[in-house]
């Protein structure tokens, strides 16, 4: 939590309505100061507030003025803003006091640090092309950065080319990423510089490999990778189209240094539910990654961090929170939300609506405010890395902690078939507070951002807020059962696919083989030292799948369903049979039917169980089987009788003489 010494609103010179003492409040500040102009007539506040202490300034667009007037002052003093106009000051449905005090106790927020690796690129530069244009980008770059370009045959009057290197081959294949791409090309032939006319080239070689630190596209056909876009360090571009080709020049020039990539992604290899012993389970994060970042690896999966995005779509689909969102934490996400919704509940009478966005919403949200009616003010806007990152869970925790509904801003470049099955799954556990609580929204304006939070909202939630704590899954079941109350005596039918439900067993097909037992990666199920026993824990069931793939009897299948009865935390029995006891001894062991089964399908049936007594030895328990092995009649195990131990008197009677 920051500490604040004051505060400064400014009313951005009396266009919106501020109050200082709720403010004040909330940060827990010694004093609330509203100003007119804080970046124009009033700026002489703010170099004096930079001398000492720790100021929070509600303004968020001058943001880079102040944080010049900070460093340009002596001192330890520190700066805090956070922008309240856009997103809680300019708007026509009235004073958003309320609103403003919530945005400013999440500023007090201290996000936690995310880890980070070092890319280092030196500015080797690939261009693909198939034309002058990308001699042309090649020329502009090679005084910056070192080039190669390949085309896939030679131009016309073609001249020779010393500022970097040229050649003509084929594309064969590309991978990696900034700082570490490989690109492999076939029919590789590289510029040779003597003679007369038009440039020539050395005999082709079958197979190159080039390993570079930028690429640049310009062959005009699709990209080299999947969600183009994300990739850092691949430039592409319509070789027709000049503006983008510029544009292009100088965002590559830029890709030159040093450079700190947060580690999006933390991931526990050890609680994946990929795999066990050859049978795939679950597959959601491999699904939805829209970079290719990650790979299946035995029974697990890897996630490669120079590949990743970090949109967090694994995250939010990972049942088991093997891939967790590390920029920052999920649990973060859950504190700012609880923040947000109990501090717009103190000061209002209403409940408030949460609108998850990310950068694409923030400019979507500013235009609104600056030229149309700008948020309601019940509605909180709540920022995050990537929208394809906001899952159930984080939906479901909204309506635990306070909000009515969530709504998710999504932008043209995001991915909203994960974000659609993830609401899907929302509605579905939020059922018992009726009504339609989720919503995807995809504005290309302001005007159609409005008249979508304009629509009539669904009756407020009565349900006492929650305290978000633990995982996602445990937050979500906290949610589920705060609105259900005690309504709910049956569990919560959930669409196929969801990640949490039941476990159901053939009993006449399940032979109590245990394989699944053996499999489950969380053990949700269990056996029993006592009897043949299949034991079920719904709770941890993450609904992976791989028990119903290693079922040699095909007996299992899924029930995707939320269950919110104390019953789902202990072990159930969801088949068991009685043991079958040694005709020997009486010790039971084994299951009875199966090894009666056994007995009737190979007694008289089979040459080795055909007038012998070798079907006695089924229904015997290992050490009963093996004694009668040992003992039976032209046992292979008998040796004869043991010889009589020698002594030294036998040894010194043979060496007598007769």
């Amino acid at each position: 939590m920051t500490s604040i010494d004051r505060v400064y609103l400014c009313t951005c010179e009396g266009s919106m309505e501020v109050d200082p003492e709720t403010a004040r409040k909330a940060t827990g500040a010694a004093k609330a100061i509203e100003v007119r102009a804080l970046c124009d007539s009033d700026v002489d506040r703010a170099e004096a507030a930079a001398q000492s202490g720790t100021t929070l300034v509600a303004c968020g667009q001058m943001t880079a003025l102040f944080e010049e007037i900070w460093e340009d002052t002596e001192g330890d003093a520190a700066l805090v803003t956070v922008d309240i106009r856009d997103r809680a000051g300019w708007t026509d449905a009235g004073r958003a006091t309320a609103k403003q005090t919530a945005l400013l106790a999440e500023a007090m927020l201290t996000p936690p640090t995310t880890p980070t690796r070092d890319i280092v690129s030196e500015g080797t530069t690939l261009i693909l092309g198939r034309d002058e244009a990308a001699l042309d980008v090649a020329r502009a770059l090679s005084e910056r950065l070192a080039v190669t370009c390949i085309l896939p045959s030679a131009p016309d009057l073609l001249q020779a080319e010393t500022d970097f290197d040229l050649a003509l081959g084929q594309l064969a294949s590309a991978s990696g990423a900034l700082g570490a791409f490989t690109i492999r090309v076939s029919n590789f032939q590289t510029q040779r510089f003597g003679g007369r006319g038009s440039v020539t080239f050395n005999a082709p070689i079958e197979s190159a490999t080039s390993n570079c630190d930028i690429v640049i596209d310009l062959r005009g056909e699709g990209p080299l990778f999947p969600a183009d876009h994300k990739r850092e360090g691949y430039l592409r571009a319509d070789p027709g189209e000049p503006l983008a080709v510029s544009r292009l020049v100088d965002q590559a020039a830029q890709y030159q240094g040093v450079f700190e990539q947060p580690l999006y992604i933390r991931y526990d290899e050890t609680i994946c539910a990929h795999s066990r012993a050859s049978k795939t389970g679950c597959t959601r994060c491999l699904d939805v990654c829209p970079t290719g970042a990650i790979l299946p690896v035995g029974d697990h999966v890897s996630i490669d961090p120079a590949i990743c995005a970090g949109c967090g779509a694994c995250a939010a689909v990972c049942p088991s929170g093997a891939a967790s969102f590390d920029d920052p934490p999920v649990q973060f996400l859950f504190q700012r939300l609880r923040t947000l919704a109990s501090t717009y509940r103190e000061h209002a009478s209403d409940r408030p609506h949460a609108l998850f966005h990310d950068a694409y919403g923030t400019e979507i949200i500013a235009l609104s405010a600056r030229h149309g009616r700008g948020l309601p003010t019940n509605v909180i806007p709540v920022e995050v890395p990537n929208v394809e990152g906001v899952g159930h869970a984080e939906l479901m925790a909204a309506l635990g902690v306070g909000f009515d509904t969530a709504t998710i801003l999504t932008g043209p470049k995001s991915d909203t078939s994960v974000i659609a099955g993830q609401i899907e799954l929302a509605h579905a556990l939020s059922a018992p507070a009726s009504g339609d609580r989720f919503k995807l929204v995809q504005p290309l304006d302001p005007d159609s951002l409005e008249a979508a939070l304009a629509g009539e909202q669904p009756a407020p939630i009565s349900a006492n807020a929650i305290l978000p704590s633990g995982g996602r899954r445990n937050v979500t079941r906290l949610a589920v059962s705060a609105l259900s109350g005690d309504a709910i005596s049956s569990p919560l039918p959930l669409p196929k696919g969801a990640p949490y439900g039941a476990v159901a067993i053939d009993g006449d097909a399940c032979t109590l083989c245990l394989a699944c037992v053996s499999l489950c990666p969380v053990g949700a199920l269990g056996d029993s030292p006592d009897k043949p026993q299949v034991r079920f824990q719904e709770t941890a069931c993450l609904q992976c799948g791989i028990c119903a793939s290693a079922c040699p009897e095909t007996a299992i299948s899924l029930v995707p369903q939320m269950n919110l009865s104390n019953e789902a935390l202990t072990y159930r029995v969801l088949n068991e049979e009685d043991p079958f006891e040694c005709i020997e001894c009486g010790k039971p062991f084994g299951v009875k039917s199966t090894i009666e089964r056994i007995v009737s399908k190979l007694e008289g049936n089979h040459w080795m169980y055909t007038s012998s007594d070798n079907s006695k030895l089924i229904q015997m328990c290992d050490d009963c089987r093996v004694n009668a092995q040992y003992h039976q009649e032209n046992s292979p195990f008998a040796m004869g009788e043991r010889p009589a131990v020698r002594t030294t008197d036998d040894y010194l009677k043979d060496r007598k003489p007769n």
